[in-house]
């Protein structure tokens, strides 16, 4: 239970901050077009990399050792910047999560441009693949438990999002509570860097 609510945690986290993909699922959810598709295409899409990152972490690092180390500080060292940029943003207010307003589209089109905002954004791919798999490794032999407490997180947060969208909309158009979320996502990833710095230094001198 550990690593599922260690991966749990640490997805939700990630995947709170504000972006064009949580744009595009509330437009969606405020308008309800698609929002069934369009919330399992987000989840299932961040499942494959979680486990992507998860599994494909763990046999790079069986054949170079040194690479789990240098990955799992490098996570940490993400993690210090991301929570500072989170009290950063929350220090400066003003951010606001808002629906682009437009035509209705197909289905087709809807998924075909949630593609790519999905696969094609870098970040999402560091935070899935890079950083979840490194901080996975923290856990040996509960992979499997890290991976679905992440896919739990972006389930949960994708359906609230999507089908709460009408009465969520309201409290992200505010600017004193993205702050507000800012700050919990902060302390959430100062945390996680910390406790991951002390079983790297633990391991080091073990």
């Amino acid at each position: 239970m550990v690593a599922y609510w260690a991966g749990l945690k640490l997805a939700l986290g990630l995947i709170m901050a504000i972006g064009a993909q949580n744009a595009f699922v509330l437009r969606q959810g405020l308008r309800r077009e698609h929002v069934l598709a369009v919330v399992l295409f987000c989840a299932a899409s961040d499942a494959v990399l979680i486990v992507l990152g998860v599994t494909g972490f763990a046999r790079i690092s069986a054949l170079a050792p040194g690479f789990g180390q240098a990955m799992l500080w490098g996570g940490v060292a993400f993690l210090i910047w991301y929570g500072a940029r989170a009290f950063l943003s929350a220090w400066r207010g003003g951010g606001a999560l808002a629906a682009a307003r437009g035509g209705g589209a197909s289905l087709g089109a809807t998924l075909g441009m949630l593609a790519v905002i999905t696969w094609a954004n870098p970040h999402v791919w560091l935070d899935t693949v890079v950083l979840l798999g490194a901080i996975s490794a923290q856990f040996p032999g509960q992979g499997a438990a890290f991976a679905a407490g992440a896919v739990s997180a972006s389930f949960t947060f994708f359906f609230a999002l999507g089908f709460g969208a009408r009465g969520l909309a309201p409290f992200f158009a505010r600017p004193w509570a993205w702050r507000a979320v800012d700050g919990v996502i902060g302390v959430m990833m100062w945390s996680i860097a910390w406790r991951l710095a002390q079983g790297a230094l633990q391991g080091a001198t073990a």
